[in-house]
């Protein structure tokens, strides 16, 4: 029974933190489909076609506004950089799309407080600029060469199918004109319905996790790992150890927030909390990735470079944000069990639940539910189809072909990752 109650507990945990964060999930998908439906791969490719600064900063703005979980991230970026983006553009793309995105900055607010969203939109960039840098001072080209002759190679990785596929809509006009469109309607279903396949399992494991952690493990265990005792030793070892336990936890993508707080509570500091976030981008699966993309020295080169960059963004966040007062004075991150009440919370719930209802029925209206067997496939070929679900129509052998050769290939195998 002792062991019954406790996963109880953990459940309930988890169950509450869930129905907080519902909302702004749906909120923050449907402006990302929004984008990504107007914006089209090619656009996005050609403007990250060098590292130079300007395409550094376009790579941040369209990666914050194209959120992914961290492995279709991940293998977006290695098609943009075998269409022609730079590497370094290709990198800031994805760690922007993973951690600079409008549901993230939501969800910290709503589970520990506003002042790490602010932290996590001044970190973000600080560690772009960090990233940016290392890889222009210590990276020469003929590794950079020979990352793209493995990448070339196409092998196989997670994701791949999702990050193949060119949701955007086909039709010219005004940004409104588009979006107005019954394709425009199709194409951010289709976008919204993938997105939440493709992050769906890092939210569950990220939430089950933290239910776990918050309700079995000790308060005194996460004092003594973090030096609560000692103000300054605990300020310089938050960041370091942040990152490890977001490596070891295997949680990433929106998923490690709810364990952040968890974190937050427990006593890790303020900079150690927003370099733990930062590291969903070097846990182990997404590192044998990296090796199967871009070789293993490339591979330690981004473990190296992404894991200074987000350590020292975590101190400069640390420092900075404490001599402006803007460091939270209570640890009350909303990890506890709450039952179901009448405020905002369950009123935007329900309407966005039934936002996400209406997108879904379009989605599997519209023939939807074969790409969410693609979405585990081989990558795609180098190139841009433009995605135009009612072109041919849900049904016909001619629509269905022109589906599969749009999501990168005539043969992607089912399954997910």
């Amino acid at each position: 029974m002792a062991v019954l109650a406790a996963i109880g507990h953990a459940l309930a945990v988890a169950g509450s933190m869930t129905w907080q964060i519902t909302w702004s999930l749906i909120l923050g998908f449907t402006l990302s489909a929004i984008v990504q439906a107007v914006v089209r791969r090619q656009t996005i490719t050609r403007m990250l076609g060098d590292d130079r600064p300007a395409a550094l900063a376009k790579a941040t703005g369209l990666g914050a506004a194209s959120s992914s979980c961290s492995y279709a991230a991940v293998a977006l970026a290695r098609s943009l950089f075998r269409k022609g983006a730079g590497f370094t553009s290709a990198m800031v793309f994805e760690i922007a799309s993973t951690n600079l995105v409008i549901e993230m900055g939501i969800i910290l607010a709503l589970l520990i407080s506003w002042q790490f969203t602010l932290a996590e939109f001044v970190g973000g960039p600080i560690m772009i600029v960090l990233v940016a840098v290392a890889f222009r001072v210590f990276v020469r080209q003929r590794l950079i060469e020979a990352a793209r002759r493995q990448a070339d190679r196409g092998v196989a990785g997670s994701m791949e199918g999702h990050a193949a596929m060119d949701m955007s809509i086909a039709a010219g006009g005004s940004f409104w004109r588009r979006l107005g469109s019954r394709q425009g309607y199709t194409s951010v279903s289709h976008i919204f319905v993938m997105e939440w396949a493709a992050v769906i399992r890092d939210v569950v494991i990220g939430l089950l996790v933290a239910g776990a952690v918050a309700a079995w493990v000790p308060s005194s265990f996460w004092q003594h790992l973090f030096l609560t005792g000692e103000p300054l030793a605990a300020k310089l070892w938050g960041p370091l150890i942040g990152p490890v336990i977001s490596v070891l936890s295997f949680v990433c993508s929106i998923g490690n927030v709810p364990l952040a707080a968890v974190l937050w509570n427990g006593g890790i500091s303020f900079g150690g909390v927003v370099s733990f976030i930062f590291a969903d981008l070097i846990i182990i699966p997404i590192l044998l990735i990296y090796r199967k993309y871009y070789g293993t020295k490339m591979a330690l080169t981004i473990l190296g470079i992404f894991y200074a960059a987000m350590v020292i963004a975590g101190y400069i966040v640390e420092f900075a944000f404490g001599a402006l007062g803007l460091v939270p004075a209570t640890r009350n991150a909303n990890v506890g069990e709450t039952g179901l009440q009448w405020n905002y919370t369950t009123y935007l719930n329900i309407v966005f639940l039934l936002l996400a209802a209406a997108l879904l029925v379009r989605f599997f209206r519209s023939g939807g539910g074969a790409m969410l067997r693609m979405m585990g496939g081989g990558p795609g070929e180098p190139g841009r189809h433009a995605h135009d679900p009612d072109a041919h129509g849900p049904q016909g052998r001619e629509g269905n072909d022109r589906r599969r050769h749009e999501h990168g290939g005539s043969a992607l195998p089912a399954g997910g990752r």
